[in-house]
């Protein structure tokens, strides 16, 4: 595939997109890619569905190469070197007793750089920890405190649906979710049903919002009460996709109204 196609940087990365500099590459393919701390390597996904005009107005960054084999042994070796150099960190955060937790570490793609990833409640003065690191690699070291978002999309898993979590998966960024988009989809607003597994709300409530509130135009809202041909009522629920409201009379009598024309 030529053109722009989309990637993800390294495993657990963001997925971006790129222009493929006329070279050919399938999805699944490695590529080596000019990235934010210089080269690095990327997963073709495929050809992107859609691509926003934001997007399009950037300056898109371009594949350097398909990856060599030579490429493919270097990542593969990072790999290894980094599953000792996680080891290691997390001896040296016991031993200095810091109050942290290291999620990931990776070496960039040269073997240059290598950054390690934590989560922590509070801020952590890390100085000592980067001098001990970088005496034992002899590399520049980064220490990187990320959120319980970005850990889940680094670490993976399951949601509640019984699928890779979205995050991890295809999503390019985390967008705002807020307790109203559950709300006007009428879900249950128990936390352990409509949060994930990074404990925030889960990023999926977002994706029908809009049509919901498309739907929930020109409806009394639960709770609302209404004057209709037969009386005063309160309406109890809200059936926004099929445009349907149950409500209450007075007397107790419950009454369907039908919105679907309106």
């Amino acid at each position: 595939m030529q053109g722009i196609i989309e990637l993800r940087i390294r495993e657990s990365g963001n997925i971006a997109i790129y222009d493929a500099n006329g070279l050919v590459a399938k999805a699944g393919d490695y590529v080596i890619i000019d990235a934010e701390r210089g080269q690095d390597y990327a997963q073709v996904i495929g050809i992107p569905e859609k691509v926003s005009e934001e997007e399009l107005k950037k300056p898109l960054k371009k594949i350097i190469r398909v990856a060599t084999q030579d490429d493919i042994k270097q990542i593969n070796e990072n790999k290894k070197r980094t599953k000792e150099a996680f080891q290691i960190c997390v001896k040296k955060i016991q031993e200095r007793k810091l109050e942290m937790k290291l999620i990931d570490a990776e070496y960039s793609f040269d073997g240059t750089k290598l950054i390690f990833y934590f989560t922590s409640e509070d801020r952590v003065d890390f100085r000592e920890l980067v001098k001990d690191l970088a005496h034992i690699f002899k590399v520049r070291i980064e220490l990187k405190q990320i959120g319980v978002r970005d850990e889940a999309r680094m670490l993976g898993g399951f949601g509640h649906c019984g699928r890779a979590l979205c995050c991890a998966s295809f999503l390019k960024g985390f967008d705002a979710v807020t307790i109203r988009m559950a709300k006007e989809q009428n879900l249950s607003l128990n936390p352990t049903k409509i949060s994930g597994v990074c404990g925030r709300l889960m990023c999926c409530l977002s994706y029908e919002y809009e049509n919901y509130k498309k739907y929930l135009k020109g409806l009394p809202r639960e709770g609302e009460k209404i004057t209709i041909p037969e009386g005063k009522a309160k309406v109890i629920s809200v059936n926004a996709l099929k445009r349907k409201v149950l409500v209450e009379l007075e007397e107790g009598k419950q009454i369907e109204l039908d919105y679907s024309n309106k």
